[in-house]
């Protein structure tokens, strides 16, 4: 059997378990595609309320799209089952472009480093609209070099389902030498998604999504939350865990948090600036597409993660984009973030959903492995910022003298 022939095989195993995780412990892991995509696309079709277009949604009105999709089909197959069928399509498509004919040990290499990724996080990562966003990011990053309207216009598409690739187009947009392109592909998908809500009476709630974004609390994952959480554990007056009804999520308070919280988005704006300013200098100076842009995008990406107040469990499977981007162009440089990038997100798997009844009653050892996976995202964060304060970059200015 070829590498290429195995290396299908292992896909579409992986995919299997990972549905199959969806299923397990009561739908534990696929609760989000379970009951509310399904009660929204069931909703939506039959003529009731469209989150996005009649009222204001959590997530911008493009992830509509998936969650209709599936819906749609729902007469015919399982809600919960369609959609892994639908993210593992998704998934081939990247993947196939990825690995193409196994020639490049990169490439491969990245392949089955997303692989493990996917199985290392499990159902959660699969069984939420962050697995649809994945395939794009990879496809999108790839493709930017040698088409670089069509692997923005992918990026593009995926922010409109989830605000997180946005971090993949800067870093595009930075990184590039074809800056138009990416600015114009952007555009032409912006504004046809725009076009559509708007035409569908949707634009007082077109960005409903930033507002509902901005007002919320310290989820308890979140790197931030470690600390409340630690006071939580230890019996604090003031500092305990409690569930948003209208978010549907676990958040923790305690001592000062709400100065936390008011200061959370300033915080991560200007981070995030900070990230791109320092790819700028490096792009002014020269680096090259392939050197520059997966460090960038990790650090812009983990800038998300890190200094976010929310903190769900499946966006841990952002990290697989870049580090896929990585390996692929440089793999020996990208070994090491990618084993601690499986590492995080197997801690994750551990503490969603297995561990997740344990943490919600704040059982010390669960608070502790916590606190260890969100001390493991800060490091690997450190390290792709120091890489890239380290890109090599050639002084533009020499470069016309010795020409």
């Amino acid at each position: 059997m070829s590498r290429r022939a195995v290396m299908w095989v292992a896909f579409c195993l992986v995919h299997a378990v990972v549905i199959w995780l969806g299923f397990t412990d009561d739908h534990a892991a696929s609760w989000d595609v379970d009951q509310l995509y399904r009660w929204w696309a069931g909703r939506t079709l039959a003529g009731g309320a469209f989150p996005g277009i009649t009222e204001d949604w959590v997530y911008p009105p493009l992830a509509q799209l998936p969650i209709l999709l599936v819906g749609a089909t729902a007469g015919v197959i399982d809600y919960t089952l369609g959609w892994g069928l639908l993210v593992t399509v998704l998934d081939a498509a990247a993947f196939a472009m990825l690995v193409g004919r196994a020639r490049s040990r990169g490439r491969v290499l990245a392949a089955w480093f997303w692989l493990a990724a996917i199985l290392a996080l499990g159902g959660v990562g699969m069984f939420r609209l962050d697995a649809v966003t994945v395939p794009l990011g990879i496809a999108g990053s790839l493709w930017l070099l040698g088409r670089p309207w069509l692997g923005s216009a992918l990026l593009t598409a995926a922010t409109w389902v989830k605000v997180w690739p946005a971090a993949l187009l800067v870093a595009a947009l930075v990184a590039g030498r074809r800056r138009l392109a990416v600015v114009g592909a952007a555009a032409a998908v912006s504004a046809a998604v725009v076009a559509a809500v708007v035409i569908g009476g949707g634009s007082a709630h077109l960005f409903g999504f930033v507002g509902d974004q901005t007002s919320r609390g310290l989820q308890i994952e979140a790197p931030v939350s470690a600390v409340y959480m630690v006071l939580a554990a230890a019996g604090v007056r003031g500092a305990w865990i409690f569930y948003d009804r209208e978010l549907v999520t676990f958040q923790v308070t305690g001592p000062g948090v709400d100065v936390v919280i008011a200061a959370m988005t300033p915080i991560m704006i200007l981070g995030m600036l900070a990230i791109a300013g320092i790819g700028a200098i490096k792009a002014w100076r020269g680096a090259s597409f392939g050197s520059l842009f997966p460090s960038l995008a990790a650090a812009l990406v983990l800038g998300f993660i890190v200094l976010n107040k929310v903190g769900s469990p499946q966006y841990m499977i952002w990290l697989a984009v870049p580090v896929v981007v990585g390996l692929a162009l440089d793999r020996r440089r990208w070994r090491r973030p990618a084993l601690l990038t499986l590492v995080i997100l197997a801690l994750t798997q551990l503490l969603f959903p297995f561990w997740y009844d344990a943490l919600l009653v704040l059982q010390p050892s669960a608070v502790a492995l916590l606190v260890a996976r969100n001390v493991l995202v800060v490091v690997l964060f450190a390290w792709v910022v120091v890489r890239l304060v380290r890109v090599p970059a050639h002084n533009r200015a020499l470069l016309r003298v010795t020409e």
